[in-house]
């Protein structure tokens, strides 16, 4: 039995810049991972499937791990598969990229099993078949994602190390943000940054890591926010009530903000019960390298 851990992200920057002829956008994104992770098994030498510990998630072939497994066996016919078993700790619909980080661990579990393993930039090349931020999860490591998230460059080693550790709470509503609707807001809106001031702000953030890397911005927050009323006005509440600064990663519905020690979780708790309901989702985690 093969395991690997398949661990979420966090996108602290989000400039979109554009939409491309084939109708994705073009992006540059500052993403790094977080020791939040699914668990993905796979046994190897049984018939090709996947059972998953959450009932609300699909296990036919529409599900990225079986995705992933279908283009590593189109690239390698003769490799061995197996049964997969996902355990599932990231919420779907969350903008934490849980589906996409699944698909990279059973690229890594079948190259793995292979016994002659392709290696991580043929990996990548195949997770960016599979969904557009896969690749990043293939290494995850933080890094700077570009065109529609398969061009990735790995962050220096002095701003990797400035957000490593780093404490985050999460916070999500009980509803999800489907990613091609998050989109569809912005394009309606048309407000798109332009690429130079994006790469120009980032560049300034990565020669001095030590300032918050979230006041960057996501620019799906703004058309996000301006239908699902319930995140904006929740964020500012708890903004309230921990002095702290909140913001939306990736196209949502998941939300996050930078904590030290003596944070007042039971606190923060009660009020995303009052804001959003029992069925409101809260985590502590950290980020990793």
């Amino acid at each position: 039995m093969l395991v690997s851990a398949a661990h979420a992200k966090l996108n602290l920057s989000l400039a979109i810049t554009g939409r491309r002829a084939d109708g994705f956008h073009e992006l540059i994104s500052l993403v790094a991972p977080i020791a939040l992770a699914d668990t993905l098994t796979l046994d190897v030498g049984r018939p090709l499937g996947l059972t998953c510990d959450d009932a609300s998630l699909s296990v036919d072939g529409s599900n990225l791990v079986l995705k992933a497994a279908a283009a590593y066996v189109k690239r390698r016919p003769s490799a061995p598969t197996g049964h997969f078993h996902l355990t599932k700790k990231v919420p779907h619909g969350a903008g934490l990229g849980g589906g996409s980080s699944d698909a990279a661990a059973a690229l890594r579990l079948l190259d793995q099993a292979s016994g002659d393993p392709l290696g991580l930039e043929v990996l990548e090349t195949l997770a960016a078949e599979v969904g557009s931020d896969c690749p990043f999860f293939v290494r995850g490591q933080a890094a700077v994602m570009r065109g529609r998230g398969e061009r990735l460059e790995i962050l220096p080693l002095a701003a990797r190390a400035a957000s490593a550790g780093r404490k985050v709470v999460l916070v999500k509503p009980p509803f999800g943000v489907p990613t091609p609707e998050a989109y569809a807001l912005l394009a309606k809106a048309g407000k798109y940054r332009p690429a130079a001031q994006a790469e120009a702000e980032l560049a300034a953030w990565i020669a001095q890591p030590s300032a918050d890397p979230s006041a960057l911005g996501n620019d799906l927050a703004a058309p996000v926010f301006a239908k699902y009323l319930a995140l904006p006005v929740g964020l500012e509440s708890f903004r309230r009530a921990t002095g702290v600064n909140w913001q939306m990663t990736g196209s949502g519905s998941a939300c996050f903000a930078f904590i030290s020690d003596g944070f007042d979780h039971a606190r923060l708790r009660a009020d995303v019960r009052r804001a959003w309901g029992p069925g409101a989702w809260v985590e502590e985690t950290v980020i990793s390298a």
